[in-house]
């Protein structure tokens, strides 16, 4: 992003534009007067010229006419050259002016934003020219960025690109409407990313982000995916490794009713979630809290409060436990048993859902 007194890209690319004396121009300030002969002729986006017509209907109006904007570095237009022939046709020897202070592919750059914004519109091949034009002064902005200066879609900018790519060196990195620079090819950009991940695991987001030429939020990604991931290959390894079992029973049996047969069981999912240990879980719950299914609806944020309780470490449960008052411990412990048959329960009739889809 250029400096301020610079053109800069936000939400398009916009010309600072200052008085004689150095300020924002007002509608109540008192504007500069140049002499019509000091004024250069405009390095103008119009492929056909000025309208005659269209400065004839201007020098006609009875209505003030606003300012011009000129370039002080060249004296140049930069933006109202019918508004200069019609004074011209007025006999004005004098014209109102605000000036901008840029370069010439800057003062090109603005002249086509103020002219798709106001007054004579440009032709669907003046935009097109011009979005070439600026496509070779800064090749690292980015298609929308470009397309919000001239008026074009991003997809016929794009096209544009593809054919002036050829005779240019290609970039790595473009420059959005933000201001930001993000990397052309994402693929490779979160490759890298999660490269960094693994061998500095101790870095935070922004480092990462930094050194990989990326936004932290890509980061983030990368990293909710990598231990999504993680998860995942833990409990396939984990479903790899008791394949030799026989097959859950389709019944939903509450503890107190179980048979001998059942502890096993029970046990084999303690080994499963002490494998995924603490860092699984925190990995688990954030994957399932960025799920927008869940997140999106009243049901899902619910279960989602209620699931937070499964992230919690031993030495949590062991603090909460030393702190249940002494006279409260017997019908704490019944509450905290009927919560695990009802979760018990809970579990087993999704289990019992997912079997039924893969058999489906």
């Amino acid at each position: 992003m250029k400096q301020e007194g610079r053109i800069v890209i936000a939400q398009s690319v916009v010309g600072v534009v200052e008085n004689s004396d150095g300020g924002r121009s007002a509608p109540s300030a008192v504007l500069p007067r140049l002499p019509l002969a000091d004024i250069v002729q405009p390095d103008s986006p119009r492929l056909s010229g000025l309208s005659d017509e269209h400065a004839r209907l201007l020098a006609n109006s009875d209505a003030e006419l606003p300012p011009i904007l000129v370039n002080r570095r060249t004296m140049r237009v930069v933006d109202g050259a019918h508004r200069l022939l019609a004074a011209k046709l007025r006999g004005q020897e004098a014209i109102d002016v605000d000036f901008c202070d840029c370069d010439n592919d800057e003062a090109f750059v603005l002249a086509v934003e103020k002219n798709v914004m106001h007054g004579l519109p440009l032709s669907r091949a003046e935009r097109t020219a011009a979005a070439d034009r600026i496509l070779g002064a800064y090749p690292e902005w980015s298609d929308r960025a470009i397309a919000a200066v001239v008026g074009l879609s991003h997809k016929t900018v794009g096209s544009i690109r593809r054919r002036f790519a050829k005779n240019t060196e290609p970039v790595t990195h473009r420059r959005g409407r933000d201001g930001r620079l993000r990397p052309v090819n994402g693929a490779a950009a979160r490759a890298k990313v999660s490269s960094l991940l693994a061998d500095r695991q101790g870095a935070s987001l922004r480092e990462i982000a930094r050194e990989a030429g990326v936004s932290p939020d890509t980061v983030r990604s990368v990293r909710n995916v990598r231990d999504v991931r993680n998860v995942r290959d833990a409990r396939d390894e984990s479903r790899r490794a008791e394949a030799p079992t026989a097959a859950a029973p389709r019944a939903v049996p509450s503890p107190e009713h179980e048979g001998p047969q059942a502890a096993p069981r029970r046990a084999s999912a303690c080994v499963r979630i002490q494998e995924t240990g603490p860092a699984g879980r925190s990995a688990l719950m954030r994957s399932l809290r960025s799920d927008p299914s869940l997140r999106l609806s009243e049901s899902g944020r619910a279960l989602l409060r209620l699931l937070d309780v499964y992230a919690m470490g031993p030495d949590d449960w062991a603090r909460i436990g030393g702190d249940v008052p002494a006279h409260r411990l017997g019908e704490i412990a019944q509450l905290a048993r009927e919560c695990g048959r009802i979760w018990h329960n809970f579990a087993a009739a999704l289990e019992q859902r997912q079997r039924d889809a893969v058999e489906a």
